[in-house]
């Protein structure tokens, strides 16, 4: 199955926005749900945002508020992550992947792509 490929990381000051995309593919048998993961160094890859094929999301408290999450189905599935009042805590290797269930357990995903930095300034 071919991976995620993610875009739109940058670095920002606290308090300003960014918007992530992932390119993923359209069908992946099992595989309906899309989500976003972040990883920071010395930290375990933990789930931001999760998103079903009818648009219903699921978001880690932490970033509840700040983030959303969205889908366009189609050929290829178009993932974004729009993220707003970045927090320097924010800052990680984002990635997206499929998966079998609306949950932010990595457990339940696969096909991970490389990821894209986004990096928040106090």
């Amino acid at each position: 199955v071919q991976a995620q490929v993610e875009s739109g990381g940058g670095s920002v000051q606290a308090g300003g926005s960014l918007r992530l995309s992932c390119v993923s593919p359209g069908y992946v048998h099992g595989q309906t749900f899309r989500a976003w993961f972040r990883q920071s160094p010395g930290k375990e890859r933990e789930g931001v945002a999760a998103v079903n094929l009818a648009g219903e999301a699921l978001y880690a408290d932490s970033v509840k508020g700040r983030f959303t999450i969205s889908r366009e189905n189609s050929k290829n599935t178009m993932v974004y992550l729009e993220m707003n009042n970045l927090k320097p805590e924010d800052t990680a290797v984002y990635t997206c992947a499929t998966g079998s269930a609306l949950s932010l357990s990595e457990h339940w995903y696969r096909n991970w792509g490389q990821g894209t930095q986004v990096t928040v300034s106090s």
